[in-house]
């Protein structure tokens, strides 16, 4: 490919991770300082066009470290003059040390960005499947920037606002900085009325209660459900084994009139109890879904030599077949677990009784205008750490359970 096509795809690049990066950068000054910026985006693809030519041009003429860090540099010096000292539209003397920090965090990820995308080009006369590696490469970065976005962005939202008195929220709605010399006490305030005065002890404990037996439960059905179709031969386990998820194709809401209607006949409304009928109900067929396919996955040569040296088949299951499936099980685990601890819509219709209420429940309670607003986002923070920790926490296993039994051989 001619090399005018790499220097206008350079030119490109830089002008696209410029404009991203000023744009990202701007949001998070004004986010964390409360300084009202007006980031000058065409500026900044400007500066990103030549940067671009720029590395392309000497790229693998010096160590690529080293040339993308005197870019760096030299991004933050052309910024600062074309701007006139203004790199963020707002001078230099409203919080200058917010305002170094991020020209310093956006001159460093447009090295970090130019540096990424080059990585493997040597500087010579680029092939179709080279340009091809350039063009992912730079959609895979956009779209990870975007997808961290769209993540983080409400989060952080929802955190410093939780952090926030009433005074400084009804002073300036749009200010998400905190004023960390306020003391822990003042700080956390929010946090600490929320479980004092709004009983989400009550409510975290109810859904702590209700997931983990949403678990046991799921699983004792789901294991033997899921080896007998795996393993075991009867007739119709081809169309059982093909029609475990239909059940996901009725909607929910069409559900929650006649159970609602149901449970109140039994005396299961109101109660911990009539969500730990539904959960299960609305759990197992995934977790059979996924249990089958992991088994399968097993080789049947480990269990058939158990059954030879006289274990039962329980004893197989028990002994052989549940030690060798734990990512699998880990993995569901984790994924009823969630479904449990997020569902609202059950919860919502089936639980009146304050001391009954789960923390989906609970947070939407809280949705009114007698409950300040920041203590709404802390009973939202609450909700959302628990189960964002144990994602973390179990995220191998969840991938290492969804994937295996997908491949045979």
């Amino acid at each position: 490919m001619r090399m005018s096509w790499v220097t206008v795809f350079g030119a490109l690049t830089g002008s696209i991770w410029g404009a991203v990066w000023m744009i990202v950068v701007g949001i998070l000054l004004m986010l964390v300082s409360g300084i009202t910026t007006h980031p000058p985006v065409g500026i900044a693809m400007g500066i990103g066009a030549v940067v671009g030519i720029c590395a392309f041009a000497i790229v693998n003429r010096f160590a690529d470290r080293i040339s993308m860090a005197l870019l760096s540099v030299l991004t933050l010096f052309a910024l600062m003059a074309i701007t006139l000292f203004q790199p963020f539209g707002v001078s230099m003397a409203n919080g200058p040390v917010y305002q170094v920090a991020a020209l310093l965090i956006w001159a460093g990820l447009m090295g970090l960005s130019m540096h990424m995308g080059l990585v493997g080009y040597t500087g010579e006369m680029v092939s179709r499947y080279r340009f091809e590696v350039l063009i992912i490469r730079l959609l895979k970065g956009l779209g990870f920037v975007l997808f961290t976005i769209v993540v983080a962005l409400p989060f952080y939202v929802m955190v410093m606002t939780s952090l926030k008195s009433q005074q400084s929220l009804l002073g300036n709605p749009l200010d998400f900085s905190i004023d960390l010399g306020q003391g822990t006490a003042s700080l956390f305030r929010s946090y600490v009325e929320l479980f004092t005065d709004y009983n989400f002890g009550i409510f975290l404990m109810n859904s702590t209660i209700v997931s983990v037996l949403t678990v046991f439960i799921t699983l004792a059905f789901a294991i033997p459900g899921a080896y007998a179709v795996a393993r075991l031969r009867f007739k119709g386990q081809a169309l059982l084994s093909r029609s475990i998820l239909l059940i996901y194709m009725v909607p929910a809401i069409v559900l929650v009139i006649p159970l609602y209607a149901v449970f109140s006949q039994a005396g299961l409304r109101n109660s911990l109890t009539g969500l730990l009928v539904v959960y299960p109900a609305t759990t197992i067929p995934v977790a059979l879904y996924m249990l089958q396919g992991y088994f399968r996955g097993l080789p049947s040569e480990l269990e058939e030599a158990g059954l030879m040296d006289g274990l039962s088949r329980i004893g197989v299951i028990l002994k052989i077949t549940l030690p060798l499936a734990l990512p699998a099980l880990a993995s569901v685990s984790l994924y009823v677990f969630m479904i449990a601890w997020n569902e609202f819509l059950f919860a919502f219709m089936f639980l009146d009784d304050l001391n009954m209420f789960t923390l989906s429940r609970g947070v939407v309670s809280l949705n009114s205008s007698e409950v300040p607003r920041q203590h709404l986002m802390a009973g939202a923070v609450v909700a959302t750490v628990p189960v964002l920790v144990l994602f973390l926490w179990f995220e191998r296993y969840l991938v290492a359970g969804l994937t295996a039994g997908s491949v045979k051989g």
